[in-house]
């Protein structure tokens, strides 16, 4: 191995095993790691600027501030009060419509805001019926996950499989690109929830769990082991803020289907639009930018940058490759979908797709087969987080308020976990052919 190999390999290791130990701020290991592979010329200063200008920074950003100005203007409200008023009257079959509504809403919308107003309405309104709230939160969480990953905007890490895909030389995906497969695997994932997730919360429990103690690796979660932060529930409704920001939104999502202009310009030119019509203060803008989160994803793609340049990843795929080329993509595609959705347990999912993408594009290239399936298994995988309350924010927001105990994750989400890889390796060559 070469020197720049060595330092890039003990980066690695060394960044995984403090995300994992949770002692130390996701984004600081991460910046750190860039930190050590610049000083070291690992890499050159202009990779890492290209890192920090990357389009998925701008287009999480400027989605950040859209976002930001819809919760502010009281919209994201007013829909969760119609949702409730709407489904209150249909008893149990009305907590799971509003929890499907929630998951449709997460294809575009951030879903920690929509969990954070959400929760405690699901909540008190199955308490009001006399229904455990147990058997509809974890459900809540999991449906908004599964509908983040309907689009290419509905999560952070379909933004930045898909910078990284571009950075390989792949082309980009379009908005509804990935939204079928996601489909499939949400509908899996729902029919399942819905079906199976009272009786598997009942089952061997006698009454309420008491309050969760937090450990220290829960107290430095970013995306998705960020501290969950409280979204303006009861923001009065603006009504004129509230359509100019829908507007606005619309239009950016329409202009990036339409590839009128790629994701990263059009919400760039969304969130500078609504600071210059003043439905937002530059203030407000700032302070819904979410930097731990930007920071961590810009040090994580040094990080995985880094394994590409060295030769790293294509050394790795190269040992992959060479054991699964006999079982054919199929099994490589398994393979592929496995590991990140073991790794996205344990780190976070923008490391998880930093990592793992270069090494899906080289394995299908080492295979002789289209790369496009294997970076929609990582979009997929690495948004998948069942089986720990701390594996995605939402998680810990409902692990909380319902007062769950860590194993009602582990049994619940582990056979979801399951089902979706099943259902997601049986769904993506269709739509995606090898």
């Amino acid at each position: 191995m070469t020197t720049p190999q060595v330092v890039s390999l003990a980066v690695l290791l060394a960044v995984v095993a403090a995300l994992i130990s949770g002692r130390f701020r996701s984004e600081v290991v991460a910046l750190s790691g860039a930190a050590v592979l610049l000083g070291s010329g690992a890499l050159r200063p202009v990779e890492v600027q290209a890192a920090f200008a990357s389009p998925a920074i701008i287009a999480l950003a400027s989605l950040f501030v859209i976002c930001r100005a819809m919760e502010l203007s009281g919209l994201l409200g007013v829909l969760i009060r119609a949702g409730v008023r709407g489904c209150s009257r249909l008893g149990a079959a009305g907590l799971w419509l509003m929890i499907a509504l929630s998951g449709v809403a997460s294809a575009f919308l951030n879903n920690t805001p929509i969990v954070v107003l959400g929760a405690p309405v699901v909540k008190d309104i199955a308490e009001q019926m006399g229904l455990s709230a147990k058997r509809f939160l974890i459900p809540l969480s999991y449906v908004t996950i599964l509908g983040g990953a309907c689009t290419l905007i509905g999560t952070s890490t379909n933004l930045l499989v898909n910078d990284m895909a571009r950075s390989g030389g792949q082309p980009g995906f379009g908005v509804f690109e990935m939204t079928p497969v996601a489909l499939v695997i949400g509908l899996v994932g729902a029919v399942y929830l819905f079906l199976f997730s009272g009786q598997l919360l009942s089952a061997g429990r006698t009454g309420e769990s008491e309050s969760p103690a937090l450990g220290p690796a829960d107290a430095e979660l970013n995306d998705p082991r960020d501290d969950p932060r409280m979204y303006p529930a009861d923001a009065p409704l603006r009504v004129g803020r509230a359509a100019a920001s829908l507007l606005v939104f619309v239009g950016v999502v329409a202009a990036a289907a339409l590839g009128v202009a790629p994701i990263a310009a059009a919400a760039f030119a969304g969130a500078v639009l609504l600071v210059a019509m003043r439905v937002i203060t530059p203030e407000e803008a700032y302070q819904g930018l979410r930097p731990e989160i930007l920071l961590l994803i810009a040090g994580m793609v040094v990080v995985g940058l880094s394994l590409e340049v060295t030769g790293l990843a294509a050394a790795a795929t190269e040992t992959l490759a060479s054991g699964t080329r006999a079982l054919g993509p199929l099994a490589a595609l398994a393979l592929i979908y496995g590991a990140t959705l073991f790794l996205t347990e344990i780190l976070s999912n923008a490391a998880v797709a930093v990592l793992l993408t270069p090494v899906a594009i080289a394995l299908a290239e080492s295979l002789g087969v289209s790369p496009r399936p294997f970076l929609v298994a990582v979009m997929m995988a690495a948004s998948a987080a069942f089986a720990t309350p701390f594996g995605y924010q939402t998680n810990v927001l409902v692990y909380q308020l319902g007062r769950y105990a860590y194993v009602d994750f582990l049994k619940i989400g582990l056979p979801l976990s399951v089902l979706t890889w099943a259902a997601g390796v049986a769904a993506i060559p269709y739509f995606f052919p090898f």
